[in-house]
């Protein structure tokens, strides 16, 4: 029975997740399809002083993820080995997925879900799992 419970707040931690993920997908294709004319698609008063006021918002505030950008364009070790290894993935989409998995996973589940995460088809297990475990370490160490 806790096991079947564990397995429900799972799915649902999940579900949270793919959503999530979902809606930054999206947000980035709007920006790649519209250009900068994404923003009229995400704000209603484009014309208003909104982007003045931006710093004082905040919605928008989100210091997990401000840290989180700024260690994977940093000259830290272990953000250098992770640009290498992801080529030309996005940086944005890692950061906005590293913050998704560190406000909904359980810290027990951390490892595995970076795993997922990194792991880009056909992998070297050895360098996904030592990647990843260098990467929840300075996450913690960050966050």
């Amino acid at each position: 029975m806790a096991n079947q419970k564990e397995t429900s707040s799972y799915n649902n931690q999940m579900e949270t997740f793919t959503e999530a993920l979902a809606t930054a997908r999206q947000m980035q294709q709007d920006w790649l399809s519209y250009g900068l004319n994404f923003i009229h698609v995400y704000v209603d008063d484009v014309d208003g002083d909104w982007l003045e006021t931006w710093e004082n918002d905040e919605i928008f505030a989100n210091p997990v993820l401000d840290h989180i950008k700024e260690f994977l364009v940093s000259d830290d070790i272990v953000a250098l080995r992770l640009r290498h290894y992801l080529g030309d993935r996005s940086l944005f989409d890692l950061a906005v997925n590293l913050e998704e998995m560190w406000r909904i996973t359980p810290s027990t589940d951390r490892l595995a879900t970076v795993k997922n995460i990194l792991a880009i088809g056909e992998t070297d297990d050895v360098e996904v799992s030592d990647l990843a475990d260098s990467l929840l370490k300075k996450l913690t160490e960050m966050l």
